[in-house]
């Protein structure tokens, strides 16, 4: 009895180291079926990302502080890439707007004099402004190569800006940080922040600073987005497949 049951024992061990081995296979065969997440590289000179299509907020239609914006928003580039904007909504401050940054009597920033200003919102009427520190967050309806733009925090010299870039699948590609400052010097100094990939793999960026009630503002998003195929790589797909029918007539009649 002793010896059937020792033998059974064994069995059921063999069984399970067999069954744990299959699951171990199955298991590692599956990961490497899987991509990889691919990651993304920090940028921060707008010539590096290399970009083909951009968002200039005064397309918005609401270049005025007093003409506000709905804290989720969704809008066209110049390409026509979709995209959508979200800025958390923050009771006691005005919703996001978008103005032009010029010398006073305008509003002086550190970005380039002229540049249109997509602003947080804030609480007017006190200094340093209360404001509304996002995190402010883009999401492409098409994930794109890289993208970027330059960031400053309202009535706050220096300050820590922090990029994240996500996938269609919300998996983080990368985070990123360095340290930024703000101005009213119209000098375009403010820091650019971006991201860039080998494939086109962004489809969603978050922006946030280190500093916890002042509004922050960015200045035209960069996008480098992937190219539509073009008229000339249709013609050329096309004339290849005429030849290889023509090769095939020929083939056929020769046999």
């Amino acid at each position: 009895m002793f010896g059937k049951n020792f033998n059974m024992t064994t069995r059921l061990i063999n069984l399970s180291i067999i069954s744990t081995t299959a699951t171990a296979a199955s298991l590692t065969a599956l990961v490497a079926i899987l991509p990889p997440v691919q990651a993304v590289t920090f940028v921060t000179e707008r010539a590096v990302v290399g970009s083909n299509d951009q968002v200039d907020w005064s397309s918005l239609g609401s270049v005025n502080p007093l003409n506000f914006l709905p804290n989720t928003f969704s809008t066209k580039s110049e390409g026509g890439l979709g995209l959508s904007v979200e800025i958390p909504t923050i009771p006691g401050l005005t919703p996001p707007f978008v103005f032009q940054t010029l010398p006073e009597p305008g509003i002086p920033t550190n970005f380039a004099s002229g540049d249109f200003v997509l602003f947080t919102g804030f609480q007017p009427g006190g200094f340093p402004a209360v404001g509304n520190p996002g995190p402010l967050s883009i999401t492409f309806d098409t994930p794109v190569l890289g993208a970027g733009t330059q960031i400053t925090v309202d009535d706050t010299p220096e300050f820590r800006a922090f990029i994240s870039a996500f996938d269609q699948d919300n998996n983080l590609l990368g985070n990123f940080s360095t340290i930024g400052t703000s101005s009213l010097a119209l000098d375009n100094s403010a820091l650019f922040l971006g991201v860039s990939s080998d494939t086109p793999n962004i489809s969603r960026l978050v922006f946030s600073t280190s500093v916890p009630n002042r509004a922050v503002g960015i200045n035209t998003l960069s996008i480098a987005a992937v190219p539509e195929p073009t008229f000339t790589f249709g013609l050329l797909a096309f004339g290849c497949l005429g030849t290889g029918l023509t090769l095939k007539r020929k083939l056929n009649k020769t046999i």
